[in-house]
């Protein structure tokens, strides 16, 4: 999968929405050993803004906010403090080199093929009762993703986008994560939550995927505008078809996978 161009600005503008998940990731991490000043690290920081989130949480930690983009670091590097700071790392590959109290990721194992791969290594570098913890999407059987992949299989798009997206299987099922995080001398919390985003503006829902899921897409045809808007406007068509506007706005449920592992002291 081509790796995606990432446009701070564009994923910012849904903050509030995206936000809400790391907020309930986070409202059952329970203590950490070293509170008040714990060890963190957020991988998939991204923009920096759900770090920041952290920062309030637990002011005199030392964090780090590590990403791959170029294009978010620079972003996140403007709320870098004396105790805050930003490091450019692939979660794909990423070994701590120290130990944490808490390691955390907010929407980012989806774009990690094999991420399951990762957690022994992570959950040795936990200090005795620290903790991991995640969330993902759950939505890619949702008429956002479904139809973007079904354009982009098209005969029409085929040759220049064919198998360029994630599927069904860029993120396991709730069980599978418990299996996967379970062990004696843990305690493992796994939930599911749809959230009913209702999403003001027009064509809400592209604007939405603009910054996230289609970012693939759009990298892929950057170097030919005419390719570009032609396969914004076909899917832009099917998402008023299958996201209609309500009285109120538009409504775009969202699936979200939640895993806390904490190790017993």
């Amino acid at each position: 999968m081509t790796s995606p161009v990432w446009d701070p600005g564009q994923y910012l503008r849904h903050a509030d929405h995206r936000t809400r998940p790391f907020h309930d990731l986070l409202a059952r991490t329970g203590p950490l050993p070293h509170e008040p000043a714990p060890r963190i690290a957020d991988l998939g920081c991204g923009a920096g803004n759900v770090t920041t989130v952290l920062a309030d949480r637990w002011p005199a930690a030392r964090i780090t906010g590590y990403d791959n983009s170029p294009q978010m670091l620079e972003r996140a590097r403007a709320h870098a403090g004396f105790l805050l700071d930003f490091a450019e790392a692939d979660a794909a590959t990423w070994e701590p080199s120290e130990t944490y109290d808490l390691i955390v990721s907010n929407a980012l194992l989806q774009w990690v093929p094999g991420h399951t791969a990762r957690f022994p290594r992570w959950l040795d570098a936990l200090n005795p009762g620290g903790t991991l913890a995640f969330q993902v999407p759950g939505n890619f059987d949702a008429p956002s993703h479904t139809l973007m992949r079904e354009l982009a299989e098209s005969p029409r798009w085929r040759t220049r986008l064919g198998g360029l997206l994630r599927h069904g299987d860029a993120v396991h099922a709730p069980a599978d994560y418990l299996e996967h995080l379970a062990a004696p001398g843990r305690t493992v919390d796994v939930w599911e939550t749809t959230y009913l985003h209702l999403l003001q503006g027009e064509d809400p829902v592209l604007d939405w995927v603009k910054g996230t899921g289609l970012r693939p897409v759009l990298t892929a045809l950057a170097d030919d505008p005419g390719a570009h808007d032609a396969f914004l406007t076909a899917y832009r068509d099917l998402l008023r078809t299958a996201y209609p506007p309500g009285p109120h706005g538009t409504v775009l449920p969202f699936r979200r996978i939640f895993a806390v592992a904490r190790t017993t002291v």
